[in-house]
């Protein structure tokens, strides 16, 4: 029995490596951040211009200690001492550091220094304690998902064995000091190492039938893409050494954009874009894993930049969502997933009602846009463009939008009391255009934005009856899934 649970709103973050030969300056990468509303970030190290440029914007930042400084730091609680001195103390709380990573793929990658690792976690631990830090700070390390053997079906899946010595202390120390594990998820390599034997669909999330969903014999749950197979692997593995109450937290996932025309032929802008614009939907809209359903594992997608300065084949150097420039390398498709990464920097971007949102708060919302807050809600009456098709749903979408434009396009403007959602995707259809459609810049001075909250005897009656919601919302929910697959 699991008692995992979830101590927090899941989140997208994201990974900045910092390969590149025109590398931003670091005030450039946080006006992207800011720009995508990107609330989560991973550092491979602990730069001081960027932790510095990070300050005072809230941002939640993971810092780390690089693979080549594990050593000394394992050896020597006073390194570590001053490792953290010099890399948190010194810039918390202005800079928000919610955790260090310390080393990457220890295990895998440098398995000399496995012997000091567990020791690397403690110290670096009683550093933050000495600080009064331990509390906001957690303390983990990234693994590499092929430390896990057998992992499908996922009830039978276990760690090698053979790395017990270092993982049983590691668990213990993430259990006793409230962290979480924290695993690199790779379907891409999990694909392509497969020989056929994983579908490409199932690797990029894409919706499969319920005959063509993977079954676990053991626990009969089914499993529809690689990803949360490998999740439950990890909670499977812990279980299998005892321990029930670690959670997962994975560090890296994403999918290259170009590769080797013959060796990665998989590694496309399609792909890329289906595999992390329907993990981001997965995550947010907290489904879960068949093995703890409701409890979205937050994730830092790989990566922020694509780092033209690796080694290696093409694919490692087009992992990116981002050129150097702060270009997107594609547009994701994220209707109804939030503001975060909304990557289009055309600045082409409407508010729209939000996936399963109440229809009694879209109503409200909708009554509330239409009258205090002074939308020109007449294309939405019979007779006119945007009244087709008849439902509170599509009127919000109007409705929401006109506000957002007219109030600038500001983030605020676009929340409805939790259910209006920004997006990329253009909602006009038919006579029906939406203002940003238009190419209006939205900034109208002398209106200045009433409260959600206030009351105004001029509220329209737009009274929308909320007939066959259910099914319209199933039917829309099926028609996003089926754009996310074409």
């Amino acid at each position: 029995m699991s008692v995992v649970a979830a101590d927090e709103e899941a989140f997208i973050g994201v990974n900045i490596g910092t390969d590149l030969s025109d590398m931003p300056h670091p005030t450039q990468v946080v006006a992207l951040l800011k720009a995508q509303q990107i609330r989560h970030v991973r550092l491979y190290d602990a730069d001081q211009a960027m932790l510095v440029a990070l300050a005072k914007t809230g941002i939640q930042v993971v810092v780390s200690v690089p693979n080549e400084e594990l050593l000394a730091i394992g050896q020597s609680n006073s390194t570590a001492a001053n490792w953290v001195s010099r890399n948190v103390v010194a810039h918390y709380p202005a800079t928000n550091i919610t955790a260090i990573c310390v080393g990457s793929e220890v295990l895998t990658a440098l398995p000399n220094a496995a012997k000091v690792l567990v020791n690397a976690l403690k110290y670096i631990h009683s550093a933050l304690v000495a600080a009064n830090l331990d509390r906001q700070i957690k303390v983990s390390t990234p693994l590499s998902s092929s430390i896990i053997l057998d992992s499908f079906p996922p009830s039978q899946a276990f760690f090698n064995r053979s790395l017990d010595p270092v993982l049983v202390p590691m668990l213990d120390f993430l259990q006793s000091t409230g962290s979480y594990l924290m695993l690199n998820i790779y379907p891409y390599y999990d694909y392509m190492q497969s020989n056929g034997v994983i579908p490409l669909d199932y690797a990029l999330f894409k919706p499969l039938p319920p005959n063509k969903e993977a079954v676990d014999s053991n626990t009969l749950l089914h499993y529809s893409n690689v990803f949360d197979a490998m999740v439950d692997a990890a909670y499977f593995a812990m279980a299998f050494l005892n321990y029930t109450n670690i959670p997962v937290v994975v560090t890296e996932s994403g999918w290259p954009s170009k590769g080797d025309d013959y060796k990665e032929p998989d590694a496309t802008i399609d792909n890329a874009n289906t595999y992390n614009s329907n993990l981001i939907k997965h995550v947010f809209n907290k489904t879960g894993t068949p093995k703890h359903p409701g409890i979205s594992v937050s994730t830092y997608i790989y990566e922020l930049y694509n780092e033209d300065m690796k080694p290696g084949p093409i694919s490692e150097k087009n992992w990116g969502l981002f050129d150097a420039d702060g270009a997107p390398i594609y547009i994701l498709h994220l209707t109804g997933a939030g503001a975060v990464l909304a990557n289009d920097t055309t600045n082409q971007t409407y508010c729209i009602a939000k996936d399963g949102a109440d229809p009694k708060m879209l109503q409200a919302a909708l009554d509330w846009a239409c009258g205090p807050g002074k939308v020109d809600c007449d294309p939405l009456l019979q007779g006119n463009p945007c009244y087709e098709p008849d439902n509170v749903i599509a009127h919000a979408n109007y409705a929401f939008d006109t506000y957002y434009h007219k109030m600038g396009k500001s983030p605020e403007s676009c929340d409805f009391n939790g259910v209006a959602t920004i997006s990329t995707t253009d909602p006009s259809h038919g006579s029906c255009i939406f203002p940003g459609s238009l190419g209006k810049n939205g900034t109208f001075t002398n209106i200045t934005a009433p409260s959600m909250n206030s009351t105004s005897s001029d509220s329209s009656a737009y009274n929308l009856n909320s007939r066959g919601f259910r099914s319209l919302l199933m039917g829309i929910v099926f028609l996003m899934w089926g754009v996310f697959v074409l």
